[in-house]
């Protein structure tokens, strides 16, 4: 099946008291991501799932929409009906959450 929409969220772990996203922070967007395309009854056009590093610690919580390729950071639970709303059903990347990274 593909999607219209496929969403990673990093959910990696540092033990180095490095930066990092954090499992506990990146699985409670999967599960709001999860909640708002099962309520929109999205689900064959959508999906989210968790991820490893995407290397964008410093951003972190950080996500990815494909097939657009657009990276999110600093994302909190709070965030996620905007991006739901605006990117994923009307196609609009929400610019004041999106990081550009280097080529």
């Amino acid at each position: 099946m593909k999607y219209k929409k496929h969403i990673f969220v990093c959910t990696n772990e540092r033990n180095d008291g490095r930066e990092c996203c954090g499992e506990q922070k990146g699985m409670e967007l999967v599960a709001c991501l999860k909640n708002l395309i099962k309520e929109h009854k999205l689900q064959k056009e959508m999906r989210a799932q968790r991820a490893g590093c995407f290397d964008t610690c410093q951003h972190g919580p950080a996500m990815v929409v494909y097939p657009e390729g657009v990276f999110y950071g600093n994302v909190s639970v709070e965030d996620l009906t905007e991006i739901f709303n605006e990117h994923l059903v009307a196609g609009n990347p929400v610019e004041r959450l999106r990081i550009d990274l280097p080529q």
